[in-house]
């Protein structure tokens, strides 16, 4: 038996994380149905227009963003440690646990800033991110509607930071604990920002994202390309993309054409960007929204 185990454990260890990523499913959606029903901005359908496709990136991500984010983190692990002295890396070695989670939650904030807004005014990022946007209804799983090279390269630019500031290692016994809970905290706070609920934090809306600061990212053409942070909005603040009146957007979705389904989806950044019309007219906004 020890052997069977031993001889199919890539198996093994594939079936523990699908079952993984079904169960956090099951919770998300325990925990975020209930709310959008009875505290939705906008009534939905329960299976609305593109449920059906948040899914299918859900899974599609949620079996393959981890295995993709490997190799490039480590080599931008060696590659940092590699240039900077270790007077940089090693700077925060001897803060405790805790002070370091806190000091990566904010270090981190200011790489995922820049990768989202890089993702948005970057023609070539922008056919991978503007999966995410194509959605035109906001509810908690278009969290999940993103293309694996969007999500690899934005949580890149978070840990890059965090490798150049030493909050987190290669080396020590648990090398990944402090990424790993940047990524997976900021990944559950992103549920709650792209949920269908009419909630406001008042004054803490200046401290912490809201649903409603980030569904005025996803707004079609009132104010587009701006609230980028995904957790604390005074990097918008800093950098001059905060916007957040008291209405809500009247309309989501990008003026880019994107493919319908999940496969479409995947391979449409691939492909040959269409050339312009030869004719007079202005060509049509490719970036942003």
């Amino acid at each position: 038996m020890n052997e069977f185990f031993a001889a199919h454990q890539h198996a093994f260890a594939y079936l523990i994380q699908a079952v993984r990523t079904c169960l956090l499913l099951v919770l998300i959606v325990a925990v975020f149905a209930p709310l959008e029903h009875f505290f939705a901005v906008r009534r939905e359908k329960l299976f609305y227009k593109g449920w059906a496709v948040n899914f299918g990136w859900y899974f599609v991500n949620g079996f393959t963003t981890a295995l993709l984010l490997v190799p490039p983190s480590a080599l931008i692990a060696w590659g940092v440690h590699s240039i900077l002295p270790t007077a940089v890396t090693g700077a925060s070695a001897g803060l405790p646990t805790w002070a370091k989670m806190v000091a990566a939650m904010v270090v981190g904030e200011v790489g995922f800033y820049w990768g989202h807004r890089w993702s948005h005014e970057w023609r070539w990022l922008w056919r991978f991110h503007a999966v995410h946007h194509s959605a035109t209804h906001i509810s908690f799983l278009v969290n999940a509607r993103a293309h694996p090279v969007d999500v690899v390269f934005s949580r890149l630019c978070g840990l890059v930071l965090l490798y150049a500031t030493g909050l987190t290692s290669t080396a020590g016994a648990h090398p990944t604990l402090i990424p790993g809970l940047v990524i997976f905290v900021g990944s559950m706070w992103s549920y709650v920002i792209h949920a269908n609920v009419r909630w406001r934090f008042g004054p803490l809306e200046e401290v912490i994202a809201s649903p409603a600061f980030h569904h005025w990212h996803h707004t079609l053409e009132d104010h587009k390309d701006h609230n980028y942070s995904s957790m604390l909005p005074v990097m918008d603040r800093v950098f001059g993309t905060f916007h957040l009146p008291r209405a809500w957007p009247e309309a989501y979705g990008t003026g880019t054409p994107v493919a319908k389904t999940v496969l479409g989806q995947f391979l449409q950044p691939f492909a040959p960007e269409p050339k312009p019309p030869e004719h007079g007219g202005a060509p049509e906004r490719a970036l942003g929204n």
